[in-house]
């Protein structure tokens, strides 16, 4: 696959100069969509619009600006027959810090003690390096928290589709091993791809396993983990709290359960901003340009028979 030298590429619906700079320093020439070889399509929330001007280009590759894409799979906007690439991979360690910053707070009580009036004894803080961590997902976001796991002396866990090893993980298995693996882990971090086998994964079934103490942390999103089954194993006391950037509804709704519970802490979906990816996105569009008109591989390629 490749394009011509200087590939015609159209940037729809438009957005930062830094995106359309990061185009042209990888050799495009910026066109309309009708003349395009290529799309760098920057609006994650309509997918429905891209499939209009797909209709009338004869673009054979698109570019999107997100990681996940679930909402164009369930769009069917995803052709088999053109090359999609996103942003798997770049925003890994935004949000793999943002998983760190929840394990942090929580192992460390600071979810009780932000919130303290008055000088409160020692309770039950912990170390993360006392700690197991059982990442479920080895992309970008999983890869990145491994790394940042290994000075602080964690033991770490992997499951992946594929069973393919993580580095910096003890182990590594394949989904089906989950529940084997859940009662060692102190802390549970759902860091995969929303996919239909992925869809309410964490479910009743998962939270059985887990230890009365462990936390569930959220960074990927919120469809992985069945809501309702959340709230019964916290209200029961089956596992020890959640952290979650991402919730089923989101956004999460007020006077839902969770926003009461003690032992939760939601961010509302920030663990990477646009502010804090646009640079990746940036710089990948600049490489996969590139790569584009030198016939070369591009980075971040969807396979549109699994969805990712």
């Amino acid at each position: 696959m490749g394009g011509s030298a200087r590939p015609a590429v159209a940037i729809v619906p438009g957005g930062d100069q830094d995106i359309f700079d990061a185009a042209e320093g990888g050799g495009a020439r910026l066109v309309e969509p009708p003349d395009a070889e290529a799309v760098i399509w920057t609006d994650p929330a309509h997918p429905e619009d891209l499939q209009r001007l797909l209709e009338s280009s004869p673009a054979t590759w698109v570019q999107l600006p997100f990681a996940g894409i679930e909402k164009f799979v369930a769009a069917g906007v995803i052709d088999p027959d053109l090359t999609w690439t996103c942003a798997k991979g770049i925003y890994g360690p935004t949000c793999a810090e943002h998983a760190l910053g929840f394990m942090l707070a929580s192992s460390r009580l600071f979810y009780e003690h932000i919130g303290a009036t008055s000088w409160v004894p020692e309770g039950s803080e912990t170390r993360l390096k006392a700690s197991t961590v059982l990442i479920f997902g080895t992309g970008g976001i999983g890869r990145s928290l491994a790394d940042m796991l290994e000075p602080i002396g964690s033991r770490v866990l992997a499951v992946n589709r594929s069973g393919k090893p993580l580095d910096g993980a003890e182990r590594t298995e394949r989904t089906e091993a989950l529940p084997e693996l859940l009662p060692e882990a102190d802390f549970v971090v759902v860091a995969a791809s929303l996919t239909p086998e992925t869809k309410g994964l964490f479910n009743e079934t998962v939270f059985g396993p887990m230890k009365s103490s462990a936390w569930l942390v959220n960074v990927a999103r919120g469809g992985l983990v069945d809501t309702d089954a959340l709230v019964a194993a916290l209200k029961e006391n089956g596992i020890g709290g959640a952290a979650l950037d991402v919730t089923d509804p989101e956004p999460l709704p007020d006077g839902h359960p969770l926003w009461s519970m003690p032992n939760v802490i939601i961010t509302p979906h920030v663990a990477n901003t646009w502010s804090m990816g646009l640079p990746e996105l940036a710089a990948m569009v600049h490489r996969n340009v590139a790569k584009y008109a030198a016939g070369e591989p591009l980075e971040g390629l969807v396979d549109p028979s699994s969805g990712y």
